[in-house]
């Protein structure tokens, strides 16, 4: 019990920074400068961050849910 625990913890943050680190990578694709005004470079970076963070974060809790519920199914006939 208390290593399936620990399992899931370090699934969960691998899974979180795996899923930012793509999420930062697909926002690359976005020309988010043009929609941005000019000369706010730093605020433009911590923008593109953020936004990594809340989506990589979504998407990994998505699945992380969906992990958690599918190892819960066998309850259902108990």
């Amino acid at each position: 019990m208390v290593t399936d625990l620990g399992q899931m913890a370090l699934l969960g943050i691998i899974l979180h920074l795996v899923f930012i680190a793509l999420s930062w990578w697909a926002l690359q694709a976005i020309q988010l400068e043009k929609l941005l005004r000019a000369n706010h470079v730093m605020q433009a970076r911590v923008l593109y961050i953020l936004l990594a963070i809340v989506i990589g974060s979504s998407v990994s809790n998505f699945f992380l849910d969906y992990l958690q519920w599918s190892k819960q199914l066998p309850f259902i006939l108990q």
